[in-house]
């Protein structure tokens, strides 16, 4: 791999290591290899049993020996762009009397996505502890109203030194008497902590979840993006195609899923449920489970709440709370007038729920032992890298290229649960993974499958309910959903 920066206006290339054509694949134990990130060396552990089957490994590899930049913002905020963008603000910055390069960065290609080349435009290099100078030059550059930001070049996709701090749980399935659950809490719209759930569900380990909303009210941010089962119940649908873990007892796989949930009137008349537990949208059903937590929303739709027998027991305008042992059908707009129709108090309501593992064509059976959570990127497949950044959304130079603190789940050639936690954005202690590099590691680990779930500030793992990595937030986060290694 190759750097090169270059003062001035001309473009210049940051390389990506390739991914290896061949990664060491090995089962539990924790692997004796060299670390496959880094100076490649074996790393420093030190490893405890949490209870008989279930390990903990604290891994420590790399030294920081890289510096700070300054960054400048586009346009539209991001530190990236096309060439023409990075070459205009390029000259903008000459202008304002300092000395900007113009650097080539490339997005890695995924399984389902092409490399992408983008520009950036930085400013200065320092050594690490010089990072008052590079907040300097930040706040000289506001003065001429260009935004930009420090850098610290470990969190580049380039190569790196490290330091890498990991926090790995390996479950022996062949010694491990207990299961994996899910979790989404005391309810689905809240977000709550990965400790606090562990606790709800009295788990030996667990860690954080897939992805929740951030792009909804703020009392509903705890629904999942993607599907979750829960105990064999469905809370909250799929997005079709995406990654996803399938847990049945102790028994692990990652699949794509795809989700149908259909109304069938007694009258006979059916439709299509659009959502689950989430904010309906314009000429829209949406489900809402009693475990939803919150009111619906008041939007001028219709409404009726049906027991457990499927009964119709109310209709009435949209806008209130889903009783114990009911769930409520929610319509917008057009199919309002559909519950209007085939929706009457004292009919009954089918709820048709289907949980498609896309691989096999399969429905998954929906028994109470059943969980299914929802990941970020699918990074593993068959013991080989297979990143499906475009089908599950993620396909970005942020996602793809830089490096944030991550959590990752891999399920080993024997059937044993890899939970792993890569500590980020904490200059000198730890880089983080990028996408490529997270899916190195899980096959360094011995994931013959393995799925990235949300990081970043969300990145928690917790043994005994307290929480034993780093959180880049500086305490833990509360997030939509956790997955759990239980008794």
């Amino acid at each position: 791999m190759s750097r090169r920066l270059i003062v001035g206006l001309s473009a210049v290339a940051l390389t990506v290591t390739a991914i290896p054509a061949e990664a060491q694949r090995v089962s539990l134990p924790f692997p004796g290899s060299a670390f496959p990130l880094g100076e490649r060396v074996a790393p420093t552990k030190n490893q405890r049993t949490v209870t008989p089957g279930v390990d903990l490994f604290s891994v420590l590899h790399g030294k920081s020996t890289q510096g700070w930049t300054v960054s400048v913002l586009m346009p539209n905020g991001h530190d990236n762009g096309p060439l023409a963008t990075a070459q205009a603000k390029a000259e903008e910055v000459e202008a304002a009397g300092f000395t900007p390069s113009v650097l080539k960065i490339v997005q890695p290609a995924a399984s389902d996505a092409p490399a992408v080349e983008r520009y950036m435009v930085r400013v200065g290099l320092w050594t690490f502890k010089q990072r008052a100078k590079a907040d300097k030059v930040v706040k000289e550059l506001k003065e001429f109203d260009i935004r930009a930001k420090a850098d610290y070049l470990g969190d580049d996709g380039d190569q790196t030194t490290g330091p890498w701090d990991m926090r790995v749980v390996m479950v022996d399935p062949r010694v491990f008497r207990g299961s994996y659950k899910t979790s989404i809490g005391s309810s689905v719209a809240k977000r709550e902590t990965t400790g606090s759930m562990s606790k709800q569900v009295n788990a030996i380990a667990g860690v954080n979840g897939g992805f929740f909303n951030i792009h909804t009210a703020r009392a509903l941010q705890g629904d999942p993006v993607g599907v979750s089962v829960v105990g064999g119940k469905l809370l909250s649908e799929a997005v079709p195609g995406r990654s996803g873990l399938v847990i049945t007892g102790k028994k692990a796989r990652i699949t794509e899923l795809k989700t149908t949930v259909t109304a069938v009137s007694s009258d006979g008349a059916k439709t299509e449920v659009k959502g689950v537990n989430r904010a309906a949208g314009a000429d829209e059903i949406v489900l809402y489970t009693e475990e939803f937590g919150a009111k619906t929303a008041a939007d001028g739709g219709a409404e009726v709440v049906v027991d457990a027998q499927g009964k119709i027991v109310k209709a009435r305008a949209a806008g209130g709370a889903v009783p114990r042992g009911h769930y409520v059908l929610h319509a917008t707009g057009t199919m309002a007038d559909w519950l209007y129709e085939h929706a009457w108090q004292t009919w009954t309501m089918k709820i048709d729920t289907r949980v498609v593992d896309l691989r096999t064509r399969k429905a998954v059976p929906l028994t109470p032992d059943t969980y299914v959570m929802g990941g970020g990127v699918g990074l593993v497949r068959n013991g080989r890298v297979r990143i499906t950044a475009a089908a599950d959304g993620h396909a970005s130079v942020n996602m793809m290229l830089r490096r944030h603190p991550r959590t990752m789940v891999g399920v080993s050639k024997t059937g044993g649960l890899i939970l792993v936690t890569v500590d980020g954005r904490n200059p000198g202690v730890s880089v983080g993974a990028s996408m490529v590099e997270a899916a190195q590691i899980m096959r360094w680990l011995g994931a013959k499958q393995a799925i990235n779930f949300d990081g970043g500030g969300s990145t928690a793992m917790v043994v005994g309910h307290k929480v034993i990595n780093r959180p880049s937030d500086g305490a833990e986060r509360a997030v939509g959903d956790a997955l759990f290694i239980t008794p």
